[in-house]
């Protein structure tokens, strides 16, 4: 036991000190938790990310609940994706009982039931959650290609048509925009705008239409339009704690791949309008990316190389960002190789391709001789976790097999009605509650097409007598001083000038992902 102890505080006193980090757990060794060898991350390292993995069932999410308590509590607002709904009980106080006062005294925890600020947000036309949705111009081209699951072809077409839309000032806000959009662009008329531009197939237009078409019935169709949500809405306290905000997937659960992807554009809005933060004591955001799989599967390179430097950079926002998925293999080595903290626990491995990932994740790991870790990783028990995480020096801690300490607040669902009655007392309700379609795309291209149809059903104008033309002016030997002035602001000058810079504004403007920033 002495043994024991001894390699217990020895691999805790490379963590960080009390008061300036998010408390994990403490060290096991050979099954004995030592309560004053605590596991500790520095708030100061949190914008350098994070992994949190685990086979289900296997205590991630009260991982995930009892990071996202002592954030709030240290007055840091998060982002967690309640894709189960069983997060809700962050909003009330635990429930005391013998298993909470044994995991309390193996984490040296003076466990107090406690309940925090939440905000109940869902992705589309959620009852019982404040409604959030994007517009398609906002979320932009990208994006929308990794929801439609289109190819190259299908992504350049589709990019090819959000140029378009924004040089003519037609705001794609929800998919009636977009499809109206697409089917002018493959009419004669349509065909003649393009032209020297490229073109839009009909092949591939039927291709993007037929995506569309699937979005919605799957409930995308709820989710872009207006009101258009604010990633600075996210960054909120009340009472010196910072708000949680559970986005739960609502009627989305048929097309997760949209929701991993809308927490991609939140990021990346969060990254185009927050200010250089540069060192911070402790993140102005923590952002937690549940089922990250979702969004790394079948993505093309560029799209990876783009989420790679948007976490590269988000860092320098004070926003720290956890991946959260169920094997590390999940994450591609670009962006696993920038996650300081790792919080691993247990995996299975039945199959060979199981065995595979538990080898590569133990290469993940800096070599220990306390511990080996591809028996202990099939070994954690449940709330038992091997932890590594960057120190208040920067550098990577001794890896730790924790026992992880339990939430404070409800480990349980609160319920539906519940959820309802705290998003409709939200000051967000009223900012998002209700949809606004005001007018669009969808609008200007059908008011175009009824002028069309009237002016080819209206009979022809009677012919007018000419008046003899009017002698020619003596030709000017120079220009009036003062001339070319009157012309620039002249009004069809200035109409002319208006309409450039817009359309160069509107090219100018998008971002990484193609989104387009926000003015």
């Amino acid at each position: 036991m002495g043994d024991n102890t001894s390699a217990a505080r020895e691999i805790a006193a490379g963590y960080a000190t009390e008061g300036s980090a998010l408390e994990l757990g403490t060290v096991l060794i050979d099954g004995q938790a030592d309560p004053t060898a605590k596991v500790r991350i520095p708030f100061a390292t949190l914008n350098r990310h994070g992994l949190v993995a685990g086979a289900t069932g296997t205590g991630k999410t009260k991982t995930l609940q009892g990071l996202a308590e002592q954030l709030s509590n240290a007055g840091v607002p998060v982002l967690l994706a309640d894709v189960k709904g069983d997060l809700s009980g962050l909003s009330r106080p635990g429930e005391d009982g013998p298993k909470i006062q044994s995991r309390a005294k193996d984490t040296g925890d003076d466990w107090v039931a406690t309940g925090f600020p939440v905000e109940f947000l869902s992705l589309g036309g959620s009852s019982s959650a404040v409604p959030i949705r994007a517009t398609l111009t906002q979320f932009g081209p990208i994006l929308l290609s990794k929801v439609l699951d289109l190819n190259d072809t299908q992504e350049s077409t589709l990019g090819l048509i959000f140029h378009w839309a924004d040089q003519k000032g037609l705001p794609l806000l929800d998919t009636k925009d977009l499809r109206s959009v697409i089917q002018h662009l493959t009419s004669d008329e349509g065909k003649a705008e393009l032209k020297g531009i490229g073109g839009v197939s009909a092949a591939t237009a039927g291709v993007i239409l037929r995506a569309l078409v699937n979005l919605e019935a799957q409930g995308g169709e709820d989710f872009f339009g207006e009101p258009e949500f604010e990633p600075a809405d996210l960054i909120r306290q009340v009472d010196g704690k910072g708000v949680i905000t559970l986005l739960e997937l609502a009627d989305q659960a048929a097309n997760p791949k949209l929701f991993s992807t809308f927490l991609m554009w939140l990021l990346a809005e969060l990254y185009e309008d927050l200010p250089e933060a540069g060192d911070l004591d402790k993140p102005k955001l923590v952002f937690f990316f549940d089922e990250a799989h979702l969004l790394f599967n079948d993505a093309s390179k560029a799209f990876l190389e783009r989420i790679e430097q948007t976490v590269k950079l988000v860092r320098s926002k004070g926003v720290g960002v956890f991946f959260c998925t169920q094997l590390p293999t999940d994450i591609p080595n670009a962006v696993l190789s920038q996650l300081g903290a790792r919080i691993q626990h247990a995996l299975r491995a039945f199959t060979p391709d199981d065995q595979k990932a538990l080898s590569k994740t133990v290469k993940t790991y800096p070599t220990t001789k306390n511990y080996d870790l591809e028996e202990a990783l099939t070994s954690l028990g449940t709330g038992e976790a091997i932890v590594t995480v960057l120190s208040e020096r920067g550098a990577p801690t001794p890896v730790a097999w924790a026992r992880m300490r339990a939430p404070r607040s409800l480990m349980a669902a609160i319920g539906e009605q519940a959820v309802t009655e705290a998003a409709k007392a939200s000051t967000l309700y009223p900012k998002y509650g209700e949809t606004v379609d005001r007018e669009s795309a969808y609008e200007k291209l059908t008011a175009r097409m009824a002028e069309q149809e009237a002016a080819q059903a209206a009979p022809p104008p009677a012919a007018v007598p000419q008046a003899p033309a009017p002698a020619p002016e003596p030709r000017r030997q120079k220009e009036q001083p003062g001339m070319v002035s009157e012309i620039l602001n002249s009004p069809a000058a200035k109409s002319f000038m208006r309409s450039a810079a817009s359309a160069l504004g509107r090219e100018l403007t998008r971002g990484l992902f193609g989104t387009k920033r926000r003015r």
